[in-house]
């Protein structure tokens, strides 16, 4: 019995359908922050996405008919990883001589950018209703909740 996971080397038709919506979730997120003309937009968040998935297929394809689930999680953490230092990337620490004060931007950024990440894993595993659900969540969190935020 093969793996609910596993995609046959001819099954082409799954693997363009996991790499679009990695695409599209990535590109859900990556809206949101374009609109809000962030350095991070539309097409770095495909784009972190869409890699997610390929390592992760990439995985899922070696593995052949049997998944071997340590490999897959080594391929996650190392997603997780080099995300962060595209993160880190995004956080701009800004300060004032004259204030003294020191201000930390992008924050938010580089969270939604690990988020994308994230989105791209599960779209790679196959697991689309839990991307979908949590591109629409992470919308809700940076829009929404933005609106929160600015009340106080």
């Amino acid at each position: 019995m093969a793996n609910a996971y596993y995609i046959a080397s001819n099954d082409w038709l799954n693997i363009c359908f996991r790499l679009c919506l990695a695409l599209l979730i990535g590109g859900i997120v990556g809206l949101e922050r374009q609109i809000r003309r962030k350095p991070a937009g539309l097409r770095t968040h495909m784009l972190v996405s869409l890699g997610s998935a390929v390592f992760t297929i990439v995985a899922i394809q070696v593995g052949g008919e049997k998944i071997n689930a340590d490999a897959l999680s080594r391929v996650i953490q190392g997603i997780a990883s080099g995300v962060g230092f595209l993160g880190a990337g995004e956080i701009l620490r800004a300060s004032s001589q004259k204030s003294q004060s020191v201000e930390i931007h992008g924050l938010t950024s580089a969270a939604a950018i690990w988020v994308a990440a994230a989105l791209g894993i599960a779209s790679g595993c196959g697991l689309w209703q839990l991307g979908l659900i949590a591109a629409v969540l992470t919308v809700v969190v940076l829009h929404v909740f933005k609106k929160i935020e600015n009340l106080y």
